[in-house]
């Protein structure tokens, strides 16, 4: 009977240590392994290893992209707007042991320094340039997060501005802006039609000047046109080379 009580410990102290000892990393994850104290030179996995019990001390790495929500930060533009503006970025790590070693929680490093920078970067900007140059901003701000995490052996690969949420009372001025906007463009647009019309009607002029002729024709469509209307009252208009001449008529009679 002791002698099964003293197997089954073996067995079960067995059992625990191979359970310490055997480890399996899926394809996205590495082991960084830590020997009495010591860094290992390369990571284990992925697939079956062996590490020694006691002795050894694993760290597993997750080397998937990882999506960040940037917490909403308040922001002074340069021109003094306040916005509220939130981000995402992603990452993933590209050297396991610099993740483990170089920093002590790559995940809360990279949320702060993410924050840090997306309000110095819209802080040099200007509001207009925030709404309009999304993605010069974007670029401007991956460059300098993936800098500044690269010696924690991280990648950032994009950062993208989510909401910006603007003052009600700077929505209404930009809204009174669009507005007068959209008015001066129409203005300018009804100028170009009169200017362009006024341009046709001289060439017409012109072309009357030389060929007489045009204007009787002209005047006979008219009154074709005001007899075609459901008028009760119709006026005729009267060329005016007919009212010289008839001016010179009667100046011959009175002579």
């Amino acid at each position: 009977m002791t002698a099964l009580i003293v197997l089954a410990v073996i067995v079960a102290l067995l059992a625990l240590l191979l359970s310490a000892a055997v480890k399996v990393a899926r394809e996205y994850e590495r082991g960084v392994v830590f020997r009495l104290g010591r860094l290992l030179p390369e990571p284990k996995g992925p697939g079956l290893f062996l590490l020694i019990p006691v002795i050894d001390r694993m760290v597993k790495v997750d080397l998937r992209t990882v999506t960040l929500n940037v917490p909403p930060q308040e922001v002074i533009t340069k021109d003094n707007v306040p916005v509220r503006v939130n981000a995402v970025a992603y990452f993933r790590i590209v050297e396991p042991k610099a993740a483990i070693v170089q920093v002590e929680n790559y995940m809360v490093a990279t949320s702060q320094i993410s924050q840090t920078t997306l309000r110095s970067v819209l802080g040099q900007h200007v509001l207009d340039e925030l709404l309009s140059e999304r993605d010069k901003i974007n670029e401007i701000l991956q460059r300098i997060i993936d800098e500044a995490t690269s010696p924690w052996g991280i990648k950032v690969s994009i950062v993208e501005v989510k909401d910006v949420e603007i003052p009600s009372d700077m929505q209404r001025a930009m809204a009174r802006q669009a507005e007068a906007e959209r008015e001066r463009r129409a203005k300018v647009i009804s100028a170009e039609g009169e200017f362009q019309a006024s341009e046709r009607l001289k060439d017409a002029a012109a072309v009357m000047a030389q060929e007489p002729i045009t204007v009787q024709l002209r005047y006979l469509q008219t009154l074709l046109e005001i007899g075609g209307a459901n008028n009760s009252t119709i006026v005729f208009p009267i060329p005016i080379d007919i009212l010289t001449a008839l001016s010179k008529a009667a100046q011959a009679d009175d002579r």
